[in-house]
């Protein structure tokens, strides 16, 4: 009788659970049985070992031999088991040494052939195995630079298991021919990429020149839009934009990442493990270092929002968009549970989603930027075009955005058609994206001095109570919201915001806290509507 174990991951959405991985051989009629869950491309292992086992030189146990995966109450899918599975067997039948690989982390997909082809996830697996105190894996040499991100971890990229029977053997290292011809793209690393997903899956490529990122000194006038996109990347407040169409909406959204300054090594790699789950990492970029630009198309179900798929739900557009800008143009289109789906994620920055098979909680802290028309021909309110919509017809459409998602919308700005001196340079040249992003660099250093021993980084997820007690304004400066307030213009939500927006515009003014004026311009910001600002009003 043989038993040897090894270790792998499964991933339960973003988050990895150890899994060891053991094999036993008993004196019987030859049978492969594998227990603990295994979904159907897990069964099917039995048979890719099997035959890259064989194909690697290596002799088949002709015994009765049983796998379990445990802990046997945790589902289990994919074929990043099959490294682990071939090593216990090989193990068990004393092919390699149990000790070598009792301690060792293995992730990777085998061919028949005895190629270790790479998976998605290997970033939040290695960290998982990192945490569970783990210090070596093996993983697919395509996938090496990914699991190398997670530092204290010794990572061996093999090409073959051909490859890893030597290393642990300590046998010559056979090297492996490159299939490929110079030029042609590798076949195997179609497995990072979730099938259909192409570079979609929600995540758009932003269009430019060679810099990848289009430039705001583009847009054509719209100063109120600016202004909001500028105060929108400073504090982390939500955005949402209302005009006819062709007045730059989709334009101003692609240059709202370019304001954001890039992740931090933490954030990165928060971005990086949410991508590589869901198969959209880019190639040859092992960690995302900017942040991303989610912008699905309004056919989008709420499964494809925050998250669903049958099985173990899998990451959706909120996830890909953590730590970067979700983008939903026509978002009246949008369905109105898809969208009320947003709320919780907007508060709390992570989401929960239950399903049959298991609950997954993934992360959700992302800028959220709506755009819409103001109703269903675009035409409302433009002088010398007359809109077809009835009257009753203008409000369904505009309604199709409940008020409790509005409300968590800190601004509301309209955009107004381009004039053509605007659009010829006669109003001169606009900021370009870099000048804007150095104002935005410098409000956050500011806030970032101010939250340094609090759990907080941006103005906008500071609460209300401390904005309230412990970061007051200006004496008499809120006197304009608190009239708002009590004539019922804004919810006791929408003062937290309020101030939030007013926090982050001091910021931007180099102001030690909220003047009056600071005040009425998050108030135009959140209700469009301009504000007369006493003279002497809340100064120092």
């Amino acid at each position: 009788m043989g038993f040897a174990r090894t270790c792998s991951v499964a991933l339960v959405g973003v988050e990895g659970v150890v899994v060891e991985v053991q094999a036993d051989l008993e004196p019987g009629v030859a049978a492969f049985t594998l227990v603990g869950l295994p979904d159907k491309s897990l069964v099917e292992s039995r048979d890719r070992v099997r035959a890259a086992v064989v194909n690697s030189g290596a002799t088949w146990p002709q015994k009765k031999l049983t796998v379990g995966l445990s802990p046997a109450s945790v589902p289990k899918g994919g074929s990043g088991f099959d490294l682990a599975v071939a090593c216990a067997v090989l193990g068990a039948a004393e092919r390699i040494d149990p000790r070598e690989i009792a301690d060792l982390m293995m992730i990777g997909e085998l061919g028949l052939d005895g190629r270790v082809r790479p998976v998605r996830g290997v970033l939040p697996a290695v960290l998982a195995a990192a945490e569970a105190g783990y210090r070596q894996v093996v993983v697919p040499e395509q996938t090496a630079a990914e699991a190398s991100l997670v530092p204290g971890v010794s990572v061996l990229g093999v090409r073959s298991l051909r490859q890893l029977i030597a290393v642990l053997t300590d046998e010559p290292v056979p090297e492996e021919d490159e299939p490929l011809e110079a030029g042609r793209p590798d076949p195997m690393l179609a497995g990072l990429t979730m099938p259909g997903a192409g570079m979609g899956a929600g995540v758009a490529a932003l269009p430019g020149t060679g810099t990848g990122r289009p430039d705001l000194a583009e847009v054509a006038g719209q100063r109120a839009a600016r202004t909001a996109l500028e105060v929108a990347a400073a504090g982390g407040h939500h955005l949402f934009l209302v005009g006819p169409p062709g007045a730059g909406k989709t334009m101003l959204a692609e240059r709202l990442p370019g304001l954001l300054p890039p992740l931090t090594r933490q954030e990165a790699l928060e971005v990086t493990a949410v991508h590589s789950v869901a198969g959209v990492l880019p190639p040859g970029e092992p960690l995302v270092q900017t942040p991303p630009y989610c912008a699905p198309h309004h056919s989008a179900t709420m499964a494809a929002l925050v998250g669903g798929g049958n099985g173990l739900p899998r990451p959706g557009a909120v996830s890909l968009a953590h730590r970067g800008l979700l983008f939903l143009d026509e978002a009246p289109e949008f369905s109105g549970r898809a969208l009320d789906a947003l709320r919780q994620p907007l508060e709390s920055g992570h989401v929960v989603v239950a399903r049959s098979a298991g609950m997954m909680r993934m992360p959700a802290r992302f800028l959220l930027m709506l755009a819409a028309n103001p109703c269903p021909c675009g035409r409302h309110g433009l002088m010398g075009d007359g809109c077809e919509c009835s009257p009753s017809t203008v409000r369904r459409y505009q309604s199709r955005l409940s008020g409790p998602l509005l409300d968590r919308v800190d601004l509301r700005v309209h955009v107004e058609a381009v004039s053509r001196a605007e659009l010829t340079g006669a109003g001169g040249a606009a900021e370009s994206t870099a000048s804007v992003a150095a104002r935005v660099r410098e409000a956050r250093e500011r806030a970032a001095a101010r939250l340094a021993d609090t759990p907080w980084r941006l103005n906008s997820e500071v609460p209300g109570h401390e904005l309230r007690t412990r970061w007051q304004a200006c004496p008499g400066a809120l006197r304009e919201a608190e009239r708002d307030m009590e004539r019922g213009l804004l919810t006791a939500r929408g003062l937290d915001r309020v101030l939030r927006v007013a926090w982050t515009v001091a910021d931007l003014a180099g102001h030690d806290r909220p003047l009056a004026p600071d005040i009425a311009q998050a108030l135009q910001l959140r209700t469009g509507v301009a504000r007369a600002v006493p003279v002497g009003a809340g100064e120092y």
